[in-house]
């Protein structure tokens, strides 16, 4: 082994030791790269580089380091700050689609009580969407879901994971507040006829998006997606499938305002323990621990 070929190894081996260290999993080797790779050493004239432009080499393994926000776009996890833009395509689809819910009158009852259409908001090349069941009352005022109570604990359950609401896509089953006649207050559960009519809207933003896993918050939310009329007691906690999608069916954050037991905030802290390992994400020995007893 010539010494110039030596150094480029090491120098390689500390790059890839480098990217181990970030926490990234997995590499991109281009086909020419390991058929070359495979060839006998022979001479290697090439005058040897950095370790930060190793991929520019022509024998050496070209390293790729996905370019997304804060934890996570891909399996391996990216600490770089530079997010990672939607293509100009999927971003106008995007749009057409959301404007055509703004538009939607196919619920007349529903449109007329609306104050805002409530169509979904985050990171529309996120892998991890969150799926609700309908706007309340602050969600129709804002035009943004989990935006009350429930949205403030969600947002909480997502920072536990070290990510942020602005690195997921959160959306609902139904894109307007269920009316609620002769009620000044409350919520009511969504018909399903009215289910029926509004949630091609989502199964368009999922097809768009394409996370690698989807959060099912409560029964409405697994109903709506999976057709399943299951207690959700029976559900939460095992794995589904949404056409080709790992599916994580967990209590609506709705509930756990209302049940503050430590063991089932700790139910649903592994569901979404689960979704992390799920998305390749790495859970400290601290994140492991949450709401377990003392």
């Amino acid at each position: 082994m010539s010494d110039d070929y030596g150094q480029l190894l090491d120098a390689t081996i500390q790059h890839l030791e480098n990217l181990k260290s970030r926490g990234v999993r997995h590499v991109a080797i281009a086909p020419q790269t390991l058929r070359e790779l495979a060839q006998p050493v022979k001479n290697f004239p090439a005058p040897v580089q950095p370790a930060t432009q190793i991929q520019k080499s022509p024998v050496a393994p070209k390293v790729s380091t996905p370019v997304q926000p804060e934890i996570f776009k891909s399996v391996a996890p990216d600490l770089s700050p530079v997010a990672r833009q939607p293509s100009p395509d999927k971003a106008a689809a995007f749009a057409t689609l959301h404007e055509r819910a703004l538009a939607c009158v196919k619920c007349p009852h529903l449109v007329s009580s609306r104050k805002n259409v409530v169509f979904g908001v985050g990171n529309i090349d996120s892998p991890l969407m969150f799926v609700g069941e309908a706007p309340g009352a602050d969600e129709d005022e804002q035009g943004e879901p989990f935006v009350g109570k429930a949205g403030q604990l969600l947002t909480k359950i997502i920072q536990a994971t070290g990510l942020s609401r602005a690195d997921v896509y959160i959306a609902n089953i139904l894109k307007c507040r269920p009316d609620t006649p002769g009620q000044s207050t409350g919520n009511r559960k969504p018909t399903t006829e009215e289910m029926a009519t509004c949630i091609p809207y989502l199964h368009e933003q999922i097809d768009l998006i394409r996370p690698k896993v989807i959060v099912a918050l409560g029964a409405t939310a697994v109903e709506g997606l999976l057709g399943k009329t299951v207690g959700i007691t029976k559900l939460r906690g095992n794995w589904q499938m949404y056409r080709g999608t790992p599916l994580m069916p967990t209590y609506h954050p709705a509930y756990l305002l209302r049940n503050q037991s430590l063991s089932e905030k700790r139910r649903v802290w592994e569901d979404m323990l689960a979704v992390m390992e799920k998305l390749g994400m790495p859970a400290s020995e601290k994140q492991r621990n949450f709401f377990l007893k003392a």
